[in-house]
């Protein structure tokens, strides 16, 4: 999606420059489209090394953590999930959180009402 989206903003800034400069508008109008053109190459090349890196981001976890790593758990001082033994739940007075998908718990279930994960 990412590169239909950056390929949409080249073609448009494309559009939008050729069609101001043959209007023969002020000179900052054409700048614009350009300015377009170059957010679009930038992005282009971002959505490529995101999608070829060893460490993509994803907002949808797709994968297993056996499968690929997951670049946050370093930000996050390496806390996984109860898989890996680290707890990432939090407590508070009323309960817990779910570590998958962080659905508030009552300390005594077993399964998560909202994800179905065993917790």
């Amino acid at each position: 999606m990412g590169a239909v989206g950056s390929a949409a903003v080249v073609l448009f800034g494309i559009f939008w420059t050729v069609t101001a400069a043959q209007m023969g508008a002020p000179t900052i109008f054409p700048l614009f489209g350009v300015i377009f053109v170059v957010v679009g190459i930038a992005q282009a090349i971002y959505q490529f090394r995101n999608a070829t890196g060893e460490n993509r981001y994803s907002s949808f976890d797709i994968t297993d953590d056996s499968e690929e790593p997951d670049p946050l758990n370093s930000y996050f001082h390496g806390q996984n999930n109860r898989e890996t033994g680290n707890d990432v739940t939090k407590t508070t007075a009323a309960g817990s959180f779910c570590p998958y998908c962080g659905y508030k718990m009552e300390p005594d279930h077993e399964f998560c009402k909202q994800c179905g994960k065993k917790v």
